[in-house]
């Protein structure tokens, strides 16, 4: 017994100390920096006009962000399971490209695209401005947070088949009654796993944001980059834990949401 537990408590200890090298430390380090001069001055610097307008950005990249992102999902997961049409495999490759692709390359792509000298740049002179403004900030969030819905409700619709929706449509269900009352509320945990996990990294995109956003105060700033500036560019780096510690507290509730669907998913 004691030859056969010396492995699992060696293994055990590696990935705690691992953890708490890589996560624990440099995450209690942040909050205690946070905290050091009292709650006081944490609220004072996570309210200023400035951190607000970030979060009001933030929220608001995500408030577009996850319904877009839920739709297609959706959709394009049962096209993947239910429907056979050629070119499947490219439509595969596409969801899961935001994995392999740089932030930072997504962000370049949109400026080539949607910038003034860009392919459709001819838009700025009719006052529609992508680049540098909110638009531009949704466009590189979305395709960064793509996969995330279609991968988690994909397996589902294995999971599940189709001998229900068969069913339903003999007996002269239509096709949205089908998709409403069989197909949704079987993939309900999946698809609230996935729109978790968008939240989740639309929350800490940077990379692409970085590139298709001004980074002016009060302007074009999400959190993360509120983050960076206050710790680079402003040298407040007080202001920046206290602007970390708001988003890791978005990041947390995010977390608890996850842990809370994955299990009722398990139990589903």
């Amino acid at each position: 017994m004691r030859v056969s537990r010396l492995p699992q408590l060696t293994l055990r200890t590696i990935a705690l100390t691992y953890l708490t090298v890589l996560l624990l430390i440099p995450v209690g380090l942040i909050l205690y920096r946070t905290f050091e001069h009292g709650i006081g001055a944490f609220w004072d610097s996570a309210t200023t006009p400035a951190s607000l307008h970030a979060i009001q950005v933030t929220l608001t990249i995500v408030a577009i962000v996850v319904p877009l992102n839920v739709i297609f999902g959706v959709f394009t997961a049962l096209a993947l399971v239910r429907g056979r049409f050629r070119g499947r495999g490219i439509v595969q490759a596409i969801v899961d490209l935001p994995f392999a692709v740089s932030p930072v390359i997504v962000g370049a792509s949109l400026v080539l695209l949607w910038g003034v000298h860009g392919w459709f740049g001819g838009l700025a002179e009719h006052g529609i401005k992508i680049i540098f403004s909110l638009p531009g900030m949704v466009l590189a969030t979305i395709f960064v947070t793509l996969p995330f819905v279609v991968r988690e409700v994909e397996p589902v619709l294995h999971e599940i088949g189709n001998e229900q929706e068969q069913a339903a449509s003999t007996l002269g269900a239509s096709a949205w009654q089908t998709f409403w009352r069989i197909t949704l509320p079987s993939i309900r945990w999946g698809l609230a796993y996935g729109v978790v996990l968008t939240v989740a990294r639309a929350l800490g995109e940077f990379g692409a944001v970085s590139i298709v956003s001004t980074g002016v105060s009060g302007d074009s700033e999400t959190l993360t980059l509120l983050v960076a500036n206050r710790f680079d560019a402003s040298f407040n780096p007080f202001g920046s834990y206290a602007a970390a510690t708001v988003l890791m507290g978005l990041a947390l509730v995010a977390l608890l949401l996850m842990t809370l669907f994955e299990r009722k998913g398990r139990r589903a």
